[in-house]
């Protein structure tokens, strides 16, 4: 078994393609971000290539993105996935970080002033202009729905400029034990020093879940959105393909740029369970991404149906420093417990083994304390999430 430090893009993405990622005059490059001691998520989230549970069947049709994941959105349980901690770049998916950042901080019902600059932005534009007037909740369903780089940019001004967006993506990044990914623009064009990977995105939307007005932009097929100066309004449509293809889709998010090539995230509800998938670097032949997201979430059905057991999980909060059996400190989470297997049924005694805690044999007492830990966890974030909205709705 390979581990992170021998994985492909072990601490950055591959080589850009163009100049975008070059800093500007006089500024330094960014220095990759740092690789944690232990895998975010579990020992085998550092493994490289397939990571599968024991005795899984192979993986149905050609899936060629270089990085995936399919993960459980109630439980959190990382079904199976592809090199999950590979850096690489996001493009468009890290508009769901912006999104997470919008809701926290900005009233829906705010009003932003559209400008030339948002208007010029490079890429994917929607139509803002100068002097059009937006709700924030416009901004944001679009940003969502049809991946507009000038409403990423109109947003990221709401947010106090681009550097002040940025600096809040990362720092929440960080918060949320998303440490592969550090965003160096707000609407996923390439830029020095972006990063992230499979496991962080799946961590991201999860938490961009917990959120109502995130999950419902990303559900929305169509809206009207503001016209500006001589232009009426018109409609904007959902750009996700799956919603007409696949039974029990709930939404997701595209991306492209020539140095992240394609990009894709996805989720489905079947039988009480909503599962989702996260594709990076992939290449739209022989199928185009949507039609491999497909193939991961019925595959990843299929495992929950079998009753196969979780490969890793998506944390709860950022890791910490804390002791390894040789008296070295390494990074894990600090909520960072086994998952629940896919079957739903309570999980067996953790073996002996190097767990993601870096310790070996740890007693049942102390895991029973860290699964009280994790349902505080949880339960503080979801309060946090509501006195947030009410906060904001109080305020208007």
């Amino acid at each position: 078994m390979q581990t992170s430090a021998q994985c492909r893009n072990h601490d950055r993405p591959p080589p850009p393609i163009d100049t975008s990622e070059e800093p500007k005059p006089g500024e330094p490059s960014p220095q990759p971000l740092p690789v944690p001691t232990e895998p975010v998520g579990g020992t085998r989230m550092g493994e490289c290539g397939l990571v599968l549970p024991p005795g899984a069947p192979a993986l149905p049709g050609a899936v060629n993105a270089a990085a995936w994941t399919i993960t459980d959105v109630k439980t959190g349980a990382v079904l199976a996935a592809k090199d999950p901690h590979a850096r690489e770049r996001p493009a468009s998916l890290i508009k769901v970080l912006l999104a997470i950042v919008v809701v926290r901080e900005l009233r829906p019902e705010q009003v932003v002033v559209g400008t030339q600059e948002d208007a010029a932005q490079e890429g994917t534009r929607i139509g803002v202009g100068p002097g059009g007037e937006y709700t924030v909740e416009q901004l944001l369903n679009a940003l969502l729905m049809r991946s507009g780089n000038d409403v990423a940019h109109a947003l990221a001004r709401a947010l106090g400029g681009v550097d002040v967006a940025l600096d809040k993506m990362n720092a929440l990044a960080a918060e949320l034990g998303a440490l592969d990914t550090r965003a160096a623009t707000p609407s996923g064009l390439d830029g020095p020093g972006m990063s992230t990977s499979a496991y962080d995105i799946a961590l991201i939307f999860r938490e961009a879940l917990e959120h109502d007005e995130i999950a419902e932009a990303i559900s929305t097929r169509s809206m009207d959105f503001p016209g500006y100066g001589e232009r009426p309004g018109f409609m904007v449509y959902n750009d996700n393909r799956l919603w007409d293809a696949y039974d029990g889709f709930t939404g997701g998010k595209t991306g492209f740029t020539d140095s992240a090539r394609h990009t894709y995230l996805g989720s489905a509800e079947r039988g009480g369970r909503q599962l989702a998938v996260v594709l990076l670097r992939g290449e739209p032949n022989p199928d185009p991404l949507a039609r491999q997201a497909a193939l991961l979430l019925d595959y990843g059905f299929d495992l929950v149906d079998a009753g196969q057991k979780p490969v890793g999980e998506l944390v709860t909060s950022a890791p910490v420093a804390q002791p390894k059996p040789d008296g070295s400190v390494g990074s894990v989470a600090a909520t960072d417990t086994q998952a629940p297997p896919a079957g739903g049924e309570q999980p067996v005694a953790a073996p002996t083994e190097r767990s993601a805690f870096g310790t070996y044999g740890m007693p049942l007492v102390v895991a029973a304390g860290i699964g009280i830990v994790v349902g505080l966890a949880l339960f503080l974030r979801k309060k946090r999430a509501a006195k947030a909205r009410a906060a904001r709705l109080a305020s208007s």
